[in-house]
């Protein structure tokens, strides 16, 4: 065996242990759009983003449980492109992949212009660039690590970022309780609605709130990809998707309950984060500083996470043949180092988006619209492949351990939400031209698909690679 033959190689280790992904799947619905973007949705929905959140959750929680059978009912899928291509056909599995990376690479973007303004709460007069650079950097160096680190990292960001909400929560519980007055405001859970009531921007506000709150929940569906490197993946997925429910409740409803509580919602800035405003204005400026350094953290964590999927993503994509060949090795510890170097390259067009529009702000709203729209069309994949999964399929439904609750009926009521949030992207002019430039991306890829599709039928080789129908190895374990 030649040397080039022992430090690469075209597959990943199972590196990620239980309690890597139980804290991946709680960090991965705790980010940016949370901790930034829900500063904007207060603004233009009030406290009835509250049920914005929920509603949401409501239908993550039957998407995830979709591809929770899915990927069960064959361990050898890796990513829910796999899924699409041997569910829909190889096209799907070309579109899914290649959106979902691009998908990454605009989050990842918006992730590196949300740590940018985080960095300005403590030097408000630096170069937008140098955070910029900084952050794209060490997202690179981070993702050149072996699996096992990238699940050791997320773990402790994770626990920082469960750490703080809970600390909040239960800060302005005690305020609450206690009454604090701030600015001739008394925390009372009553601004929850003596401000106008629970819509009190109208049925208008309660729309435009879906827009970004979709975008809060990117990330949930990365314990899909890391179930591939996890080592007992039909113990541990399963945990980590029943989990989500509890983790809406408590992270988005909970804390945004009690920030409108000790602030009213009125008094909130649209352009800042309302974790830290919410100690900031109530007086606890060092637990400010706590704050803001666990939100970019957050943002760190979070673009660190989109690095990761979208590599794996691209590897899946080389080893189909649907990207280029060398893309799929990997080095000795079975990191896809060229697949990270390539995704992770592009994360150096944040610098340039930060200077070609009004600012951070303005550069963060336009990049995670348009990452909304996106991921819609990746988890309307899942949906619909799991419907041809249901009628293709019968025994394997029938013999699954973690079957998707009223399987019959939820696919169909998470699709209609779904054309629900496309009508709430283009319902706002502040949305609307973001989410119709994504139509231009699906164009081009019908295109690249024509193209590779020919060159591929030209030289003989198979479409997309195949999907093993055999017991999985951990299965026979």
């Amino acid at each position: 065996m030649s040397i080039t033959q022992t430090t690469q190689q075209e597959e990943m280790h199972r590196g990620l242990k239980n309690r890597h992904l139980q804290l991946i799947a709680i960090g991965g619905a705790i980010g940016t759009g949370l901790f930034m973007g829900s500063g904007r949705l207060v603004s233009v929905a009030g406290p009835s983003i509250i049920f914005v959140y929920a509603i949401i959750g409501f239908f993550v929680f039957f998407i995830m449980r979709a591809l929770g059978e899915l990927l069960l009912s064959n361990l050898h899928y890796k990513t829910f492109g796999d899924i699409a291509k041997d569910m829909l056909g190889p096209w799907a599995g070309f579109f899914v992949s290649w959106n979902y990376w691009f998908s990454w690479v605009i989050a990842c973007v918006a992730d590196i212009t949300a740590i940018v303004g985080y960095t300005q709460f403590f030097w408000p007069d630096v170069s937008l660039w140098i955070p910029a650079a900084a952050a794209a950097l060490l997202l690179l160096l981070l993702n050149l690590q072996p699996v096992k680190w990238f699940g050791e990292m997320e773990f402790w960001f994770a626990i920082i970022k469960i750490t703080a909400i809970v600390a909040l929560i239960v800060t302005g519980a005690v305020l609450i309780l206690t009454q604090l007055s701030h600015g001739g405001v008394t925390a009372s859970v009553t601004h929850l609605w003596d401000r106008g009531g629970m819509f009190p921007l109208g049925i208008s506000g309660f729309i435009l709130g879906f827009q970004m709150g979709v975008f809060s929940f990117i990330g949930v569906e990365l314990v899909g990809t890391a179930a591939a490197e996890t080592q007992n993946p039909r113990k541990t997925l399963p945990k980590a998707i029943n989990s989500i429910v509890v983790r809406i409740l408590i992270f988005y409803v909970g804390s945004l309950t009690v920030i409108m509580s000790v602030i009213p919602w009125s008094e909130l800035k649209a352009g800042e984060s309302p974790f830290v405003q919410m100690f900031l204005l109530a007086g606890f400026v060092p637990a400010a500083l706590v704050m803001n350094l666990v939100v970019l953290t957050s943002a760190a964590s979070s673009a660190n996470s989109g690095v990761y999927s979208g590599t794996r993503m691209l590897f899946g994509l080389a080893k189909d043949g649907h990207a280029p060949r060398a893309l799929a090795l990997t080095d000795s510890r079975g990191v896809p180092r060229r697949a990270v170097f390539c995704t992770a390259v592009l994360l150096f067009s944040a610098i340039a988006l930060l200077y070609a529009g009004d600012g951070v702000i303005a550069a963060f709203d336009f990049v995670s619209t348009m990452c909304a729209a996106l991921v819609i069309f990746t988890w309307g994949s899942i949906v619909v492949s799991y419907i041809v999964y249901r009628r293709r399929h019968p025994e394997r439904h029938a013999a699954s351990a973690f079957k998707m609750p009223f399987a019959a009926v939820t696919p169909w009521l998470v699709l209609g939400f779904f054309a629900f949030v496309v009508f709430a992207l283009l319902y706002s002019p502040g949305t609307r031209y973001a989410a119709l430039a994504t139509p231009v991306w699906f164009l081009l890829l019908a295109v690249l698909w024509q193209v590779r599709k020919r060159q591929l039928i030209r030289t003989g080789a198979p479409l997309t690679g195949s999907i093993p129908t055999s017991a999985h190895p951990l299965d026979r374990d």
